[in-house]
């Protein structure tokens, strides 16, 4: 039958897996990107150096799974959320990728919020307003690096439809578009007025299709993979996460730990509005079908924040973590709030600064590392609470993803202090796996869910072992206080 493939492009690489139609993987290939920090709170990416590196990508996986490229049967895309780029007709971007993490728009988020705005935007949205999403990245790309009318703009998923299409392309799907601050959830189209108020004409904007059930486009037989091969699925990385790990089902949930980590939970065709700091958004649409909605808890800095050890010192190697936290049974008291980017659910406070407390004479590295370890089940316990009281169930096992979780040490202090029993799977690149689905129910690959739910394999579940962990919870949200409003 072939294969299908799926391009996975994240905030630090890209990465393309090739699946066989049990869902598993026969090929892989990944390539970082460089992140560009031309001041304080900005952060950029070089659309070129993406698309080059997912060129790059894509022929290696084809080499590792030793096949031909004319044995894929579909392509799909899943990519950063929110991260904005503008190009022009030729296809060459006007300036950097504006990422998700970029605070750069802060006081214009401010404005807005000051200007009582803010109900509206969540009714409309789903979305809080914050420079996370893509609406005032958008709007400050086009006043300040635009100096012609004709430019298409868009998220990352856009970017590489676009050039894997050879231009013929201008497409996103639902789960990209709700993540940007300009698209109505409820009415699945841009928002006129939304597209005033930032400045963002409808005509740059590329069209909405489903996530599923749609050929995008096809990828140029005189282009690099020299054969055409249907475009056929788009989502975010957080809704495609969803999707592999087949949470078909209202109720089904799923976190994944990237850069960030980010808690989804299925509310089927109701678009469930939090009262506790989370965001409504599109989990998934097949053609002909209706939307599917989910709530999401947005933590910016997880798996972020063990590169950020690595960085510093801390830690040889993102490898050497676990090892390192592991010297010591617990973080003796101190607490590490890794709100490098600010906070988002269900704080959302900008402002908010990495913070380090507790520490006294006898704190050591080992200390700081776990603490920093233990910050990962804390903001997910943050995200949890939030999410049983909006949706009104109770989450006693959790569905987890990403390159965090194969860290141990997190998988167990994530059941400890969420108190839930964490179920890890065989195919952690869960992410990639459902743009493949997306992409494979497309061209009949897959003709049902029910198939892709017998796809899915559990490699280990860390119990919850009651611990008591209410005290130290409540020292975490002092810690908390004592981050906010720092900037």
């Amino acid at each position: 039958m072939g294969y299908i493939g799926s391009i996975d492009q994240g905030t630090t690489g890209t990465r393309f897996m090739i699946f066989d139609e049990a869902g598993v993987p026969v090929g892989n290939a990944y390539a970082k990107h460089e992140q560009i920090y031309p001041r304080s709170g900005w952060v950029e990416h070089d659309p070129t150096e993406i698309w080059e590196r997912t060129k790059e990508v894509v022929l290696r996986g084809i080499e590792d799974a030793g096949i031909e490229a004319s044995e894929l049967e579909a392509i799909g895309v899943t990519n950063q959320r929110e991260t904005a780029v503008v190009w022009d007709e030729g296809g060459k971007p006007v300036y950097n990728a504006v990422v998700w993490q970029d605070r750069r728009t802060t006081e214009r988020v401010e404005e807005l919020v000051s200007e009582g705005r803010t109900e509206e935007i969540r009714q409309k949205t789903g979305l809080e307003p914050n420079s996370y999403f893509s609406a005032t990245k958008l709007e400050w790309l086009l006043e300040n690096e635009v100096t012609e009318s004709d430019v298409m703009a868009g998220t990352v998923d856009s970017w590489l439809v676009y050039s894997l299409t050879g231009g013929e392309a201008h497409v996103t799907d639902v789960t990209n578009a709700s993540r940007t601050m300009l698209f109505d959830v409820h009415e699945l189209r841009w928002d006129d007025g939304l597209l005033d108020e930032f400045g963002v004409p409808r005509s740059v904007l590329p069209d909405v299709e489903p996530s599923s059930g749609a050929v995008y486009g096809y990828t140029r037989a005189d282009g690099f993979l020299g054969t055409e091969v249907p475009v056929a699925g788009a989502l975010g990385d957080q809704q495609a996460a969803l999707f592999g790990q087949a949470c078909f089902e209202a109720g089904d949930a799923k976190n994944t730990y990237g850069t960030g980590s980010f808690f989804l939970t299925n509310t089927g065709e109701k678009a469930v509005e939090s009262e506790n700091g989370l965001l409504t958004t599109v989990a998934f649409q097949r053609a002909g079908e209706d939307p599917r909605y989910a709530l999401e808890g947005s933590v910016f800095m997880t798996g972020g924040v063990i590169e950020w050890l690595d960085e510093v010192g801390m830690i040889d190697g993102v490898e050497s973590c676990e090892d390192v936290a592991r010297r010591v049974d617990s973080s003796d008291g101190v607490y590490f709030v890794p709100a490098f980017t600010g906070l988002g659910a269900p704080y959302w406070d900008e402002r908010a600064s990495g913070t380090i407390v507790g520490m006294s004479r006898d704190t050591r590295n080992e200390h700081i590392v776990r603490a920093a370890l233990e910050s990962i089940a804390y903001q997910t316990r943050d995200v949890v609470e939030a999410m049983e009281e909006d949706a009104g169930v109770e989450i006693d096992a959790l569905r987890v993803d990403g390159g965090a979780v194969q860290n141990d040490l997190i998988c167990e202090l994530q059941a400890d202090i969420v108190g839930a029993d964490i179920v890890r799977p065989v195919v952690d690149e869960t992410t990639a796996l459902g743009a493949a689905y997306a992409a494979g129910l497309t061209v009949g690959y897959w003709e049902t869910l029910e198939e892709l739910c017998e796809n899915r394999a559990v490699e280990g579940v860390f119990e919850n072992d009651d611990s008591e962990t209410g005290s130290d919870y409540e020292k975490w949200k002092r810690a908390i206080d004592r981050a906010r409003g720092w900037e």
